[in-house]
């Protein structure tokens, strides 16, 4: 059974750093696009970063560039998302997803990420 367990969140003050993780079990993470996500209170989902198959071809939101790197080490089966200059903006629940053909097939049960003085 594919399952995807994200951790590394916290509360941080602005300008700071985390690395969140999103391990996966059950499958080869090799086989898979691994997308995260967040989610503010009161807002929608928003894809922030996502990491191909193979060469791990590189996605991320205008509103990241520049701050955040994903990554992905199949030996280990997880994939980093590291987040620098973190901003208040930042706050939301982060997941990972799995996807294959478009479509995302698993999600994590989130991690918290909060920005604030």
């Amino acid at each position: 059974q594919l399952q995807l367990v994200e951790s590394g969140g916290g509360l941080v003050q602005p300008g700071g750093s985390l690395r969140l993780s999103c391990a996966v079990s059950g499958f080869k993470l090799d086989y898979f696009v691994i997308g995260w996500f967040r989610q503010a209170p009161g807002k929608e989902r928003e894809g922030v970063s996502c990491i191909g198959r193979g060469d791990g071809d590189t996605y991320y939101a205008d509103s990241v560039k520049g701050r955040f790197t994903i990554s992905r080490d199949d030996a280990k089966n997880t994939v980093y998302l590291q987040m620098n200059s973190l901003k208040a903006e930042d706050t939301a629940v982060y997941y990972c997803a799995a996807g294959v053909l478009g479509s995302y097939l698993s999600w994590g049960q989130g991690t918290q990420v909060t920005v604030s003085s």
